[in-house]
């Protein structure tokens, strides 16, 4: 009998909609205060999803999510980073 591999499932902050992990991009933000996109999904800090597309980046600009999910004002070369991942 062949086993089933677990995919695993994260949530976008900004949509608050569940995707496979693989599909989403995390940005952390680490004990130094430093914030950044993470494309691995391995570095330490918290760490949040979000979906990528031209309008979950802006509404996530608009409405601060990131700021308010990792406890820190996310500078605007995050978002700019993420534009480029488009």
């Amino acid at each position: 009998m062949k086993t089933v591999k677990k995919i695993p499932m994260r949530t976008c902050v900004v949509t608050k909609t569940v995707h496979p992990k693989k599909d989403l991009v995390r940005i952390v933000a680490n004990k130094e205060g430093l914030v950044f996109v993470d494309t691995k999904g391995k570095a330490n800090g918290r760490g949040v999803y979000i979906h990528l597309s031209v309008e979950n980046i802006e509404l996530a600009k608009k409405s601060k999510a990131l700021d308010r999910k990792l406890e820190v004002t996310i500078p605007d070369s995050v978002y700019e980073e993420l534009a480029k991942l488009l």
